[in-house]
């Protein structure tokens, strides 16, 4: 079956030869953050913590995509082209969100959590997060965190899927709308800078979470990875709604076996504390909003790399 609608533009992604590497739409696209965010710690540096050593690790991370570009165009065996292309990119994406959190203060100069509470105390007249401390129980926090850290293993397995079914193409395409609203959301931490539940009222909470494996693999994360901030909008379930859409579009099958876990997960990010409920819509809005720009900035890419052939011709 072939795709229809915004899919057919997005799969028509051109590819440039800049520098002896051959780039496609997802390669400037990510390339273009880390020279960003290169460009932000230089002129922010003096409102950044480690602002050098962070300039050093965003500098590697390019030269190691550059790298991974560069050799992929190079594999001909399938499975090495998806593993490559796939874990390249979300590497790179999984850094810049590490690299993001001790920058989050460069514009707005304080954490703005008490609007965010005061917006829910308002609408709901309880704070959600608090709230639902009835009704945590070890199975249901279990599963909660499940969820959660599922969204790890969903990225690379929905792309095996869309690559082994729709071909590299509509891969292409899943990277380009997931490097889309991973930059989109990483940017969006620097205009309203929320530093979660945890981290602005950790007091508020009187009822441990307990559960099993995945209970202890989602405190690590949050231990040994998440720092104060990455919370608006909230990019797990940005991401999340994105890669779901894109089931719908290319495995539609995944789309219906996914849909009790990443519903789950938008529950689970407020549920778990990782972010107050307002975080978690506005990614799920982030993620819509993104599927639907997605395909208009693609054709601008393809018109953008015409453009230039033609005048070269």
């Amino acid at each position: 079956m072939k795709p229809r609608g915004p899919a057919i533009a997005s799969l028509d992604g051109r590819t440039v030869r800049l520098g002896g590497l051959d780039l496609q739409a997802v390669d400037a696209l990510s390339l273009g953050t880390v020279l960003t965010y290169g460009l932000l710690i230089v002129v922010f540096r003096g409102r950044i913590p480690g602002a050098g050593p962070l300039l050093v690790r965003t500098a590697l991370i390019g030269v190691l995509y550059t790298a991974a570009t560069a050799l992929h165009r190079r594999l001909r065996r399938a499975p090495l082209r998806w593993f490559l292309r796939t874990f390249s990119v979300q590497l790179l994406y999984a850094q810049i969100y590490i690299i993001a959190l001790p920058m989050q203060l460069i514009l707005v100069r304080g954490w703005q959590d008490p609007d965010v509470l005061g917006l829910e105390n308002r609408l709901f007249g309880v704070q959600p997060t608090v709230w639902l401390e009835r009704f945590v129980t070890p199975p249901l926090t279990e599963w909660m965190m499940f969820a959660y850290v599922a969204y790890l293993a969903i990225y690379p397995g929905l792309s095996a899927l869309i690559f082994v079914r729709r071909g590299e193409q509509a891969m292409e395409d899943y990277l380009f709308n997931l490097a889309v609203v991973n930059f989109l959301c990483f940017l969006l931490f620097f205009v309203f800078p929320i530093a979660g539940p945890l981290y602005f009222q950790p007091g508020a909470y009187s009822v441990p979470l307990r559960g099993g494996v995945f209970t202890a693999a989602g405190e690590y994360i949050r231990t040994h990875i998440h720092k104060a901030g990455g919370n608006l909008p909230s990019p797990h379930c940005a991401v999340a709604t994105v890669m779901w859409i894109l089931a719908h579009r290319y495995v539609r099958p995944a789309f219906y076996v996914l849909a009790p876990v990443i519903l789950s997960l938008y529950v689970s990010t407020f549920f778990l504390r990782y972010h107050y409920l307002s975080d978690s819509v506005a990614g799920i809005l982030t993620g819509a909003f993104v599927i639907l720009a997605a395909p208009g900035a693609m054709g601008m890419w393809n018109r953008a790399i015409d453009r230039s052939k033609r005048d070269r011709a």
